[in-house]
């Protein structure tokens, strides 16, 4: 693949931040994500591995989560990616797969700690529990009005969120959320790739 730009997300900036916290909330904007589109039972959704709904994490630790049916996101370190998206185009001639880079066009942050689901059900009416949203859930919804993509995407077996949306949503976004989890003593974390 070409070289790609550097990117650097603005929206940490302002806040103090710390490595860690019970409930942390970090941009992981800078993480390379692709959106993948083809059908949702031929060859490409089979290599891709999650169907709608769920997640599945690949080799060299890419997530590729079943985002709609049809559609997956595929993110991890620009290499990962890559090779995860690379040749889907020529898989199957029938099927019409496109894929683009949405790296700089969507924010991602990702918010980790016990009351995290706590924290999402103040922003968004899904229910974040355990028994309805496990780990490896992907769902799309409202969050403090923002249409977003989220999945559980649990972290040494704390529960966490990767939570997407339009890039020029981003800033007001990570504010909302940071406004819902001051209750429960949210951190801003440091910038991260993921």
């Amino acid at each position: 693949m070409a070289d790609r730009p550097v990117f650097e997300s603005p929206v940490v900036r302002g806040y103090e931040t710390a490595d860690s916290g019970d409930l942390v909330l970090a941009d992981a904007s800078a993480t390379t994500k692709w959106l993948v589109c083809a059908s949702a039972s031929g060859a490409v959704a089979d290599r891709l591995g999650a169907p709608f709904g769920s997640s599945s994490t690949g080799a060299g630790g890419v997530i590729v989560l079943g985002s709609r049916p049809g559609e997956w996101i595929v993110l991890g370190t620009a290499d990962a990616v890559d090779g995860a998206v690379d040749g889907l185009d020529a898989m199957d001639p029938s099927d019409h797969v496109s894929a683009l880079d949405w790296t700089h066009g969507r924010a991602l942050f990702r918010v980790t700690g016990p009351e995290a689901p706590r924290m999402l059900e103040k922003v968004c009416s899904l229910d974040w529990s355990d028994p309805m949203t496990p780990d490896g859930a992907v769902a799309s919804a409202s969050v403090a009005k923002v249409t977003c993509d989220i999945a559980r995407n649990d972290v040494d077996g704390t529960p966490s969120y990767l939570v997407f949306c339009d890039r020029s949503f981003g800033q007001y976004l990570f504010d909302a959320l940071i406004d819902a989890g001051d209750e429960f003593g949210l951190v801003v974390g440091p910038a991260t790739g993921q």
